[in-house]
């Protein structure tokens, strides 16, 4: 069922708050007519209620200040302007607020120096109210600005990791066609299961960008890396050796499809396509204290760390960059090797709610 839209007339919280804080403001000077009264032995409580009474003309002849406040922030003229336009107000507003009160007292004297605190009273009134409406018109600029950038914010990453997964997609799409083409020389059965194979793989990236979906489970990467090497070992043969390690309750978990794949593509390119000895590849996924850790490693040769960090490879970089867009400071992301020690590119997610939603 769908909620009920607010009404264009409901009161606004900060009226809310200006009526309750006139109204403990009647309160309180009501009780101090009446402590005055019973000094003097007089308890007349028909006087502390029209002493209280007598806040509402003021009170509402300064609620007339929030629409001035806004209206010079729009005008937003020179400073000196604002503070003519508020001393104006101002004296206007004592005067008339002391006239009131002379009015509707029992005085008979006609004396100005009588009514000169009560103006000077009003006067500071004024001034608290006007810094208040000032002070909330702030604050209110100040959530608007903040939630202005954080949707501008929220725009530019995710158009940044369209960006990101469109760059990956034809660089997955286009190595792992030059592979068919290599294999269709040496052995075009090899290749034509080779192909049957990508086109499942080809569905699985398809699949995700139809849905418009940026996460998958883990048991579905995993599917798809396994399609991939399948189809890396019609070509490897038995130089390719792969260790799994995979603890079950990580299979409902999710990441950002093609997290894995760009991994263990480096490896192969990297460890085995130079060498004709036989490798290792390992792939280990573990769920740890409220992380998702994932890690590719191969003995293969290494590299020199200086040279992976000035490198300007695609997968593994693009990876990265999606990890920290998608999740922040939230995500790990640390790639060991050295020369002849082999590669490993480890990374950690927040773990999320279990499932894809369809």
């Amino acid at each position: 069922m769908n909620n009920p839209a607010p009404s264009r007339f409901a009161l606004d919280p900060m009226w809310r708050i200006y009526a309750a804080a006139w109204l403990g403001y009647a309160l309180f000077i009501g009780f101090v007519a009446q402590l005055e009264g019973l000094a003097r032995g007089q308890l007349n409580w028909m006087v502390s209620a029209k002493v209280a009474w007598g806040v509402l003309p003021e009170a509402l002849l300064l609620a007339l200040v929030w629409p001035l406040t806004g209206w010079l922030q729009r005008r937003q003229g020179p400073r000196a302007v604002v503070f003519a336009v508020h001393a104006i107000a101002g004296l206007a507003s004592a005067t008339v607020s002391t006239g009131l009160m002379w009015l509707s007292s029992e005085a008979t004297t006609t004396s100005l120096v009588r009514w000169v605190w009560p103006f000077l009273y009003s006067l500071m009134i004024y001034i608290v109210v006007a810094v208040a409406f000032y002070l909330v018109r702030m604050s209110r600029a100040a959530q608007r600005h903040a939630l202005a950038f954080e949707q501008a914010q929220g725009l530019l990453v995710a158009a940044e990791l369209d960006a990101l997964r469109s760059k990956l997609n034809p660089h997955f799409l286009f190595n792992t066609l030059h592979s068919i083409i290599a294999l269709t020389r040496k052995d075009p059965r090899a290749a034509e299961a080779a192909l049957f194979r990508f086109s499942d793989m080809l569905r699985y990236v398809l699949d995700t960008e139809k849905n418009g979906s940026d996460r998958v489970t883990v048991d579905d990467e995993l599917d798809f890396v396994r399609d991939y090497l399948d189809l890396e070992a019609l070509r490897l043969g038995d130089r390719l050796r792969v260790d799994w390690d995979v603890e079950p309750e990580a299979g409902s978990r999710t990441l950002p499809p093609l997290t894995l794949q760009p991994l263990v593509e480096n490896s192969i390119k990297h460890a085995f396509n130079p060498r004709s000895q036989p490798g290792q590849l390992a792939i280990r996924v573990a769920l740890d204290a409220g992380q998702l850790s994932l890690s590719v490693s191969d003995d293969g040769p290494g590299a020199d760390p200086a040279a992976v960090a000035a490198s300007r490879g695609l997968g593994i970089r693009t990876v990265e960059r999606r990890l920290r867009l998608g999740y922040g400071p939230r995500a790990a992301f640390k790639v060991d090797t050295a020369p002849g020690a082999g590669f490993r590119v480890a990374l950690s997610v927040p773990v999320e709610q279990t499932g894809v939603a369809a």
